[in-house]
């Protein structure tokens, strides 16, 4: 399957998560990348928004609800931080009292790097592995961490953190507000702009990818 045609797909998927937008998933996913456009950034960062959320896929593929795709993301192994939206219902978590687990680092060392920290699955991971191979360091960064706001928002994690990590979050922060702010109740007119976006694609992916 290509990505636009993946793109269609959640043309019927509304994010529940989401309090500040009733419109699919597509639309948001160009709205996030037509304020890009607007702003003049680098092609690779159009399309960054353009499929930031694609991972959302996963719904239609054996996902139990929304709950297991869509949501913040978060390290698990060590302590869940504060920051971390609903902290309250971490106390239900087994690893919440497990001493292996409920320390600062757990079970990783100091500044180890969030490429060796395992975060909690969803559309983010998913959509990284996907295009990894496609797209610059930089956007396959965005993808992975783009959900990840108790770091890029309230840098309760810094301690898990390396030298790149705090290099390439930059560009996270860059990104968050195109994706969160962007949204309106004006749907964007996806066959008008689907020709531009189409001829982007096809300069970044083959005409199918595996997924």
């Amino acid at each position: 399957m290509g990505v636009w045609n993946a793109l269609e797909m959640l043309n019927t998927l509304v994010d529940n998560s989401d309090p500040d937008t009733e419109l699919s998933q597509i639309e948001h996913c160009l709205q996030t990348s037509e304020a890009l456009r607007r702003d003049g950034q680098p092609r690779w960062f159009i399309l960054t928004g353009l499929i930031h959320d694609l991972g959302k896929l996963l719904y239609f593929y054996g996902a139990e609800g929304q709950w297991d795709v869509v949501g913040d993301t978060f390290p698990v192994g060590c302590a869940f931080s504060q920051s971390i939206i609903f902290p309250e219902f971490f106390q239900n978590n087994p690893d919440y009292n497990n001493p292996k687990y409920n320390t600062l680092y757990g079970i990783y060392e100091p500044n180890c790097g969030l490429d060796n920290v395992l975060m909690s699955y969803g559309h983010d991971e998913y959509m990284y592995q996907v295009i990894k191979d496609y797209l610059p360091p930089e956007a396959g960064y965005i993808i992975r961490y783009h959900s990840f706001y108790a770091q890029h928002r309230e840098n309760a994690y810094c301690h898990l953190m390396n030298d790149y990590d705090h290099e390439m979050m930059k560009w996270v922060k860059i990104f968050n507000p195109f994706d969160l702010y962007s949204k309106s109740d004006q749907p964007p007119n996806i066959q008008d702009l689907k020709p531009y976006y189409i001829e982007l694609i096809n300069e970044y992916f083959p005409e199918e990818i595996c997924w």
